[in-house]
């Protein structure tokens, strides 16, 4: 039997389209703070040799600063190979691409303004190919804020830098693991302050931004999604205060006649303690340890931290620089392995869902200028 799109017989048709859908992808890897345990977890994540059955992984930072901590970790099957652009990477090796040439000195434990320099650099290239589709997904390793900082990092973190490079109109950090996948309404706030920066119209846009996040990088068609309540009690109709009444429960019916399945708002005690999120998709949480308390207890060490509403695929870790064990080879590489795993599965299920949809997620076609 032959297919009208190829001469070819069906089965090897689909085998071919096969092997272009599993083609090797492309993955940046952001070095991080060099006097943390970015590297550690990297190249622990790396040594194994399945790695490059799949993808061919490349590393922004420096031939030298991996040295260094090769010294440290002794990976067994780590080989690798410098290039100068994301071009010039080969499918059998780890690719360094050396974002800097001069020798560093490593002051492990330690947030200093060369680690927050250095850490800079290797963001804005990586950032640069992925904008630039020379990559196909990136992962970034943990940086410091203060060490960030002390370069003149302008940025609070990753997602902010990212948004502004991107041009993104919104974004949504989003913590995903086997247990559960928790966005954060509100991010990192003063609690007093919730209450001020939300409306029905913010939480309308950001869950329909998780929705269509679902269904382009996780191919989750129909998503199932709960909305914690504000308050405690879900504000007990109104009695302690008045959030829920006026942002929540009006949010949540607008999206469910729009046909979401959009469920909430629910008290957050219980709907942790029945465990009812093993019946959704994901979880719209209204502040920072609302959603990340129940989601570290249940995940901590293998969490993921995904991007919403970015062009551009990114994934981290759930932990941060570790100083306190930079360079006693102590660090678990349980979180970016499955940062790195999962930015693959996104890329994959992005590029499946762009087939047949249009890209809700479009940016201008001149690519903003870094001015760090």
């Amino acid at each position: 039997m032959r297919n009208a799109e190829c001469p070819f017989p069906l089965s090897l048709y689909i085998y071919i389209k096969q092997l272009v859908r599993m083609r090797k992808l492309k993955v940046g890897i952001t070095c991080g703070d060099i006097n943390g345990i970015g590297m550690e977890v990297i190249l622990k994540a790396l040594d194994d040799a399945r790695v490059l059955h799949h993808s061919v992984p490349i590393i922004y930072g420096s031939s030298k600063i991996v040295s260094y901590h090769k010294n440290i970790v002794e990976p067994e099957s780590f080989r690798s190979q410098n290039i100068k652009d994301a071009s010039q990477a080969v499918d059998d090796r780890i690719n360094i691409l050396n974002c800097w040439n001069e020798n560093v000195n490593i002051q492990l434990g330690e947030a200093t303004k060369e680690s927050g320099s250095y850490a800079s650099m290797a963001l804005e290239a990586c950032t640069n190919d992925a904008l630039q589709e020379k990559i196909d997904c990136m992962v970034t390793a943990p940086i410091n804020k203060h060490a960030m900082s002390l370069a003149g990092f302008r940025y609070v973190g990753h997602t902010e830098y990212l948004k502004d490079r991107c041009r993104a109109e919104k974004v949504l950090m989003m913590m995903c693991s086997e247990e559960m996948k928790v966005c954060l309404s509100s991010g990192h706030i003063p609690i007093q302050n919730v209450s001020s920066v939300s409306s029905k119209e913010k939480l309308i846009s950001q869950l329909k931004l998780l929705i269509s996040t679902l269904q382009m990088d996780h191919g989750i068609d129909k998503p199932r999604i709960a909305v914690l309540g504000m308050q405690p009690h879900a504000g007990d109709n109104g009695t302690i205060g008045d959030e829920d009444e006026r942002i929540t429960k009006p949010a949540v019916a607008e999206l469910k006649e729009q046909g979401h399945l959009v469920f909430g708002p629910y008290p957050a005690d219980g709907f942790y303690g029945r465990l009812s999120h093993k019946k959704f998709d994901a979880i719209m949480a209204a502040y920072h340890d609302q959603g990340l308390i129940p989601f570290k207890m249940a995940s901590f060490g293998h969490g993921v931290n995904m991007t919403c509403g970015l062009p551009i695929i990114r994934s981290s870790p759930d932990h941060g620089t570790g100083y306190d064990i930079a360079g006693k080879n102590q660090a678990d590489p349980s979180s970016f392995r499955a940062a790195y795993y999962m930015a693959m599965d996104a890329s994959r299920n992005r590029f499946e869902y762009l087939k047949n949809h249009e890209n809700p997620l479009k940016r201008d076609q001149e690519l903003p200028s870094d001015d760090n």
